[in-house]
């Protein structure tokens, strides 16, 4: 029988419960289940109007954290406006209905479970952004990156820098093309080469590829691009390294190759009309969808931005 311990990593990375509302959600319920028992009618869990879940609200949330010593707010609404927080409620409720039919929903194990990943949520602080008007549109999204390379320098085996890449571009593709759903994007960690896809992007007849270290797996996939009548363009933080690889291929003059920074900055005095003020909400709208792409497509919560002040 699988740990539950484990049983809970999967579920929470399943339904995308690591998020202030999932993380709410998960503690109310457990505390509701503890106190009426197992299993639980999910339905008996709605207010009578039936669109939020039963007790979910700060006080709730923060009287429950208060309990293993956690005093930081985790939720300002502690989850009740949070859309989706009644599928989220119905599901774990199935998921602890189906431990306690195994025999094995020690509900103290779980809600200490559940507090630790409350702890990792505050320790992962998020990405600032520090537009400075001063500075170029390239040094800010270059700082941004250089959180992540950082960040990722600290943790061996982590990908910040090229998670942050990849949704940034996918942000910024969004921003250009202008309508909603005009890009598919995935969890960084699907791989193009793994999922057959012919780029991270694909946009008409191109296929985007983007990188942190461009290598010949990556030029032999744009070959591929090629015979397949796509066009490939990479977008990496190596430029130098990439052009390389595809002229000692043949192909340096089929794959449009550019630098990150200047791809992700190139458009954005065009969409703010060149003004100061155009500049700063491009800016914070380039931000806002790549924090609406990760919050849909990762489960770390560490990896989003916000503007410092």
């Amino acid at each position: 029988m699988e740990d539950i311990k484990v049983r809970l990593e999967k579920f929470a990375a399943e339904h995308r419960m690591l998020s202030k509302g999932g993380l709410s959600v998960a503690l109310v319920v457990t505390r509701h289940a503890k106190a009426r028992g197992l299993p639980l009618d999910p339905n008996s869990l709605l207010t009578s109007g039936g669109g939020q879940v039963r007790g979910l609200g700060k006080s709730r949330v923060q009287a429950i954290l208060k309990d293993h010593g956690v005093t930081r707010v985790l939720a300002e609404e502690g989850g009740r406006t949070s859309r989706g927080s009644v599928g989220k409620m119905e599901v774990y409720v199935r998921f602890l209905n189906a431990l306690a039919e195994e025999g094995i929903a020690d509900l103290d194990l779980i809600e200490s479970w559940w507090v630790e990943k409350v702890r990792d949520f505050f320790a992962g602080e998020p990405f600032q952004l520090r537009y400075d008007p001063s500075k170029s549109l390239r040094h800010i999204i270059g700082d941004l990156l250089n959180q992540a390379k950082k960040r990722q320098e600290s943790g061996p085996g982590a990908t910040f820098a090229g998670t942050m890449l990849q949704h940034l571009v996918g942000a910024k593709l969004e921003l250009v093309l202008g309508e909603e759903g005009s890009v598919e994007h995935h969890s960084a960690s699907a791989a193009d080469g793994v999922t057959d896809r012919p780029g991270d992007f694909v946009i008409e007849d191109v296929a985007v590829h983007v990188t942190t270290a461009p290598g010949e797996a990556l030029i032999r996939k744009c070959k591929s691009n090629l015979d397949q009548g796509l066009r490939p363009l990479i977008i990496t933080l190596n430029e130098a390294v990439a052009r390389g690889l595809a002229e000692q291929e043949g192909v340096s003059d089929r794959i449009d190759i550019f630098e990150a920074e200047q791809f992700l900055a190139g458009n954005l005095y065009e969409l703010g009309r060149f003004a100061a003020a155009g500049r700063r909400t491009t800016a914070k709208d380039l931000v806002a969808k790549y924090n609406a792409i990760v919050t849909k497509h990762e489960t770390d919560p560490s990896l989003l931005i916000e503007e410092r002040a």
